[in-house]
């Protein structure tokens, strides 16, 4: 037992008179708290050199703390042992036959205390107490035998009283070592609360920067949004004077047509309205003669008693009321696209950003490094043959979409045979109907010599110039909708499918050449880019010659619509 008070007094740092607390050690192996040390060395910045509280070896430059790893592992298991079962409990010095575990030890008396010699003992100032300790003699002076009572400030380390007043101390700046106590907690509470309020600041500048770049993006944000708005609205002004002029123009050649027919019949029945009364003027003359002999000279028989030609007959046709109901039929379906396309561009997000997946490539499928341009290649590709890869000519995105809306871009080849999609994942992707569009899961886009929409072998021929390689496909996934544009000088709409999806919706692609080979051309160089980075969408892209769309009734009845009868991929 006194073995082990005594190994518990080897414990305590010489500066805090404690048990050690992360132990470290000088270069001349001396131990002390680490944050003990840390303040007697602050203290002693300055001063040309620093010593060690306990030999006093000085040094130029401020020592290394080496953690003392063995050392912390014994305070750390004498700190967890509750004190009744400590492996060095301090026996009290005046307890004879049955020795209890001491509470205090006193400095002056150099005695430790149980609880009930503790009541008894001396409440005097000079009667040091501490914790229990054998090791009293390091809470005395090496020099002179007495308590260690005063710190000096500036050689750093704790003095008698005599050391304060005749020793080597003399004239130094101490303080009392319970005012030192309390200057050094005051301080680590001071320095703590600083480091608390520093990480609060960090954290609190944080969340500025935070804020203001999340105000930043919504001033760019409610920008962008304008500029685009105001480009919008500035094309549906343009769209709907084209709208207004062209069914104005609609009314007045009605009008035109309707009031010439009208005014043509009027003139032929004035006609025959002036030779009517004529003829019977002539009658009237005839009947008002005296004696038969003028009217016998009449031939029997005779409808024409005037001796001129009946007037020529007239056919009454009707003119017909202006169709009203056809002008604004024209122009109700015109503002529809119109809303459509505009609605399409406000509520889409930006493009979204598709890579396509490696796994599901065609061996005749070529697919970029960036994964966004696939390529229709005569040589077969080394990969794996697995039930998600397609048996020929396609490839899906790694991307797939059970809700929202979508918007994305391609740029195609200007030769060869594509399409351009949505399916179901589980479209068959071996068998004989594979292809995007030649199934109940699938709809595309497809271009051979011109362009088609193809849904469940359905197909239907889009008669329209295409004047563009860039073309945007709209994904409303709750709304059923799917549409599909050309993206040239202007927008134009091709196609919208409107069903109710049911499974999730991956981008398909289909590149291949066989159209080269029956049209007797060589050329294999046949793809699909993604366009993911579009930027910001031109509003203006979205106004169109609505006058050139429709011809009005004022142009040309002939008009050359070109036939654009194609076979279809």
């Amino acid at each position: 037992m006194m073995a082990s008070a005594e190994l518990r007094g080897e414990l305590l740092c010489s500066i805090c008179l404690s048990v050690y607390t992360d132990p470290v050690n000088l270069s001349c192996g001396h131990n002390f708290c680490r944050e003990c040390i840390t303040l007697v060395l602050d203290t002693q910045r300055g001063s040309g050199a620093y010593s060690c509280p306990d030999c006093r070896a000085t040094t130029r430059n401020r020592p290394p703390l080496q953690k003392n790893i063995a050392l912390s592992n014994i305070t750390r298991r004498l700190q967890s042992t509750p004190p009744t079962q400590g492996l060095f409990e301090v026996p009290c010095s005046y307890c004879v036959n049955a020795p209890a575990p001491a509470v205090k030890s006193c400095v002056l008396c150099e005695a430790s205390l149980c609880e009930d010699h503790l009541k008894v003992h001396s409440k005097a100032e000079e009667h040091v107490l501490c914790e229990p300790t054998t090791n009293l003699e390091s809470r005395k002076c090496s020099i002179h035998k007495k308590i260690l009572e005063y710190y000096c400030i500036e050689d750093s380390t704790c003095i008698c009283v005599t050391c304060c007043l005749v020793g080597e101390h003399k004239g130094h700046q101490v303080e009392t070592l319970a005012d030192f106590s309390k200057k050094k907690k005051q301080k680590e509470k001071l320095n703590d609360l600083i480091e608390k309020l520093n990480s609060k600041c960090k954290e609190t500048e944080e969340e500025i920067k935070n804020h203001q770049e999340h105000v930043r993006q919504v001033t760019d944000q409610a920008t962008d949004a304008t500029e685009r708005l105001n480009l919008l609205f500035s094309d549906v002004k343009k769209q709907v004077e084209v709208l207004q002029k062209n069914a104005l123009r609609s009314v007045s050649w009605h009008l035109h047509i309707a009031s010439f027919s009208a005014n043509e019949l009027i003139n032929r029945m004035e006609i025959k309205r002036n030779q009517l009364a004529f003829k019977i003027n002539y009658l009237e003359k005839l009947c008002n003669m005296s004696g038969p002999l003028p009217v016998l000279k009449v031939p029997d028989g005779e409808d024409n008693h005037t001796g001129f030609r009946d007037p020529e007959v007239v056919e009454i046709h009707n003119v017909g009321d202006l169709d009203v109901q056809s002008i604004f039929e024209n122009t109700q379906s015109k503002i529809h696209d119109t809303i459509k396309n505009i609605n399409v561009w406000i509520f889409k997000e930006d493009p979204t950003d598709l890579l396509l997946d490696m796994n599901t490539n065609a061996t005749n499928v070529r697919v970029s490094e960036d994964q966004r341009t696939l390529s229709f290649s005569e040589m077969v590709q080394d990969v794996p043959d697995t039930p998600q890869r397609f048996k020929q000519y396609q490839v899906l995105s790694t991307k797939s979409f059970t809700s929202g809306r979508h918007y994305w871009e391609m740029e195609t080849s200007g030769s060869g045979v594509w399409r351009i999609g949505v399916c179901y994942p589980s479209m068959d992707r071996k068998g004989t109907n594979f292809y995007i569009g030649d199934n109940n899961k699938s709809w595309s886009l497809s271009k051979l010599i011109h362009l088609a929409v193809v849904h469940d072998h359905h197909v239907d021929k889009l008669r329209m110039h295409i004047q563009s390689n860039k073309y945007g496909i709209y994904l409303d996934y709750d709304g059923g909708q799917l549409s599909f544009y050309e993206l040239g000088d202007t927008i134009k709409h091709l196609h919208t499918f409107t069903t109710t999806f049911t499974e999730p919706l991956h981008p398909a692609f289909h590149v291949s050449n066989w159209c080269s080979h029956l049209l007797n051309r060589s050329n294999s160089d046949v793809w699909i880019r993604i366009i993911n980075n579009r930027g910001k969408i031109e509003c203006g892209a979205l106004t169109r010659n609505l006058a050139k769309e429709r011809p009005s009734p004022l142009e040309k009845k002939d008009s050359h619509v070109p036939n654009n009868e194609c076979c279809v991929a």
